[in-house]
């Protein structure tokens, strides 16, 4: 065992956990990470503009009234979660910018500056409009693009003492400012003769380069290998969300905006798996699906180590909290409870995707904070889907019937070495 740990550590959970250390794509990673609130909020004002409400009495007046007023209702909807790019931009050129120790304020507002370059105003009735569509999900791929490369030539300018240097009485702010304005001027005039003289439209390009990309993300294939993966590394005591989401976000934040777009658009929703499909249908109780685990021990264990730890992990599990089970069973390098670990997600990841293909499900499309109950979330992530629920309730069942026997097994394990101690002593 210790001699395949070796092996899987240097051929595989090393070199990811190096790759999710990556400068690049940490930055990106975190700059998602610091839209989360505006996608959060702005995901919440599509449930009120399609309310999960029945058709008659009052709560039919409710629907009309939403209906009648459903273009000022999505006003901040369309200012958060369908520009969630241009946030996402900032926070990848702050935190690029940090990482090279230059100043994050400069490297947030020329990353977001290359970002809107690329989007060209457009002429509407002698009115310029700059729109809004590649400032979306659809944007994405450009935005970590054009971010990284405009904080590249920030640093590179810095590093060349390219750059206006003013005397040492100026302010920091705004001797900060003089020393970024040769690199806007670069990063500018670059993109502009790309996108305004050439004429090239950067997003067209680039959604073509990744097409393969997204619908191979969106099948069933492209779920159940993060889902392995996840469950894989955390095998082994590494943060398989932190690893694999690094990569895998940015793609899964494409479906969520997609999704939310046809919703606010009255088109049908295009992907089945954004990260709210992982997150509510499949990590219920965190990781791994442990919720059954923790059920299980709670209500059935013989073991006075497995109960208490059942007890104290039962509340942060409904939470989809799990790192006490994780490391105080543990599952980590536990080559009895790894197996259900590893295959629970995946069974009711199959589930899951063919309920939601078949129609038995709707697709997810809002973001609910991660900590609440799985019930919960799964309904307002499918804007009040009551089938979600049922789902849900579902594959809570099926994760306690594949945990059982191995937690069984696990459990006359350590009621023996209880025994043994307890005579020892």
């Amino acid at each position: 065992m210790q001699s395949f740990v070796n092996f899987l550590e240097k051929n595989l959970s090393g070199p990811m956990a190096r790759l999710s250390e990556q400068r690049h794509l940490q930055a990106i990673r975190d700059g998602v990470i610091s839209a989360l609130p505006f996608i959060i909020v702005g995901s919440f004002f599509l449930i009120l503009a399609f309310p999960p409400l029945p058709d008659a009495g009052v709560f039919g007046d409710i629907k009309q009234w939403a209906a009648d007023n459903i273009v000022e209702i999505l006003i901040p909807y369309r200012l958060t979660m369908f520009i969630m790019t241009l946030y996402i931009a900032f926070g990848i050129g702050y935190n690029l910018s940090k990482s090279y120790n230059l100043d994050p304020l400069s490297g947030a507002q020329i990353a977001v500056a290359a970002l809107l370059l690329t989007v060209t105003p457009k002429a509407i009735d002698g009115e310029w409009m700059l729109p809004m569509t590649n400032l979306g999900g659809h944007g994405l791929f450009v935005a970590m693009i054009v971010s990284i490369v405009a904080v590249e030539i920030l640093r590179f300018c810095k590093t060349k003492n390219i750059t206006i240097k003013m005397p040492e009485q100026v302010p920091a702010s705004v001797s900060r400012s003089f020393e970024a304005l040769i690199p806007v001027a670069i990063v500018i005039v670059m993109i502009s003769l790309v996108t305004v003289a050439a004429g090239v439209d950067l997003h067209h390009l680039v959604n073509l380069a990744v097409a393969p990309l997204v619908t191979a993300g969106d099948s069933i294939f492209g779920v159940l290998v993060p889902v392995f993966l996840i469950t894989f590394f955390w095998s082994f005591g590494i943060h398989g969300v932190s690893v694999v989401g690094t990569v895998a976000r940015p793609l899964w934040e494409v479906f969520l905006v997609n999704n939310a777009d046809a919703v606010a658009n009255g088109e049908a929703i295009p992907h089945i798996a954004p990260e709210t499909f992982y997150q509510w249908f499949i990590w219920i109780g965190g990781s791994g699906a442990t919720l059954g685990l923790v059920l299980a021990m709670v209500f059935f264990s013989r073991s006075k180590y497995l109960k208490a730890l059942g007890r104290t992990s039962v509340v942060p599990g409904i939470f989809n909290i799990n790192e006490p089970v994780i490391f105080g069973a543990p599952i980590v390098l536990n080559p009895i409870l790894i197996i259900p670990f590893v295959i629970t997600p995946i069974v009711t990841a199959c589930l899951s995707y063919a309920a939601t293909v078949i129609g038995l499900v709707s697709p997810t499309y809002i973001m609910p904070p991660w900590t609440l109950p799985a019930p919960i979330g799964a309904f307002l992530a499918t804007g009040g889907d009551w089938r979600a629920v049922v789902l849900v309730l579902i594959n809570i069942a099926i994760s306690f019937a594949i945990y059982f026997p191995f937690f069984k097994m696990y459990d006359k394990k350590m009621s023996k070495l209880e025994e043994s101690d307890q005579q020892a002593a």
